[in-house]
């Protein structure tokens, strides 16, 4: 079996080859970047299995990277930036981007990153029937169900939706305009405070009295999420 190939995108040199140095030494092959346009070039025709993708870059910036590469495949991709006045915009992570880190960062930690990341893409099911074994939660789009813990629960359309959403993405955080803009179909009947409104109703009717056990998060000022505890 191959080694997950990681596409590190980075324009400070040196740093692009510490990160290498470290990922190389995990076991994992890697293949730099030191440009947008030439990131884009080559991911147009070939796919990494991670992407560690720096926001500032010459040429095509790492956002517009990021929204490219969403609409070609769901490889994963990690976002690294220096610049604090974006951190908002990725921790919503609507563009598609699984986690971010900020520099200055500890080598070791994107390798953790790394590996997070990789284990939880590559344990995603890709059958209509998902299931956390962890936390005994099953969700079935087919017959729209959701059991916690043996107990059979029922949502509505919307509550599912939102459900399955966050569940697919474990810890990712969604924040609301971007679930307004993904699950209402006309969102501009609605606004921030109905998606609360769904969420909280969702939370209460899966909020497990036995286990207590609170699986969808707030996020203050973000969003929400799904995460094992």
């Amino acid at each position: 079996m191959n080694a997950p190939l990681i596409c590190i995108v980075e324009d400070e040199v040196d740093l692009a080859q510490l990160l290498d140095d470290y990922l190389t030494a995990n076991g994992y092959q890697t293949l730099q970047f030191h440009s947008g346009d030439a990131a884009e070039t080559w991911l147009v025709h070939n796919q990494a299995d991670l992407i560690l993708l720096d926001l500032m870059l010459p040429g095509i910036d790492g956002l517009q990277i990021c929204k490219n590469q969403q609409m070609r495949n769901t490889t994963p991709i990690i976002m690294m930036t220096a610049k604090v006045e974006e951190i908002d915009r990725l921790l919503g992570l609507e563009l598609g981007a699984d986690d971010y880190i900020c520099k200055p960062f500890s080598p070791r930690e994107v390798v953790a990153r790394v590996k997070a990341v990789l284990r939880r893409s590559q344990s995603e099911p890709a059958s209509n029937s998902q299931i956390d074994s962890e936390l005994a939660v099953t969700l079935d789009e087919q017959s729209q169900k959701v059991t916690l813990f043996g107990n059979t629960i029922e949502l509505t359309t919307i509550e599912f939706q939102l459900f399955s959403l966050l569940f697919s993405h474990p810890g990712r955080i969604f924040s609301r305009q971007y679930i307004l803009d993904n699950i209402y179909q006309d969102y501009r009947v609605v606004g921030p405070r109905t998606v609360d409104s769904h969420i909280k109703k969702m939370r209460k009717k899966l909020l497990s009295p036995d286990e207590n056990v609170d699986i969808i998060r707030s996020v203050y000022g973000s969003g929400y999420k799904y995460e094992a505890p």
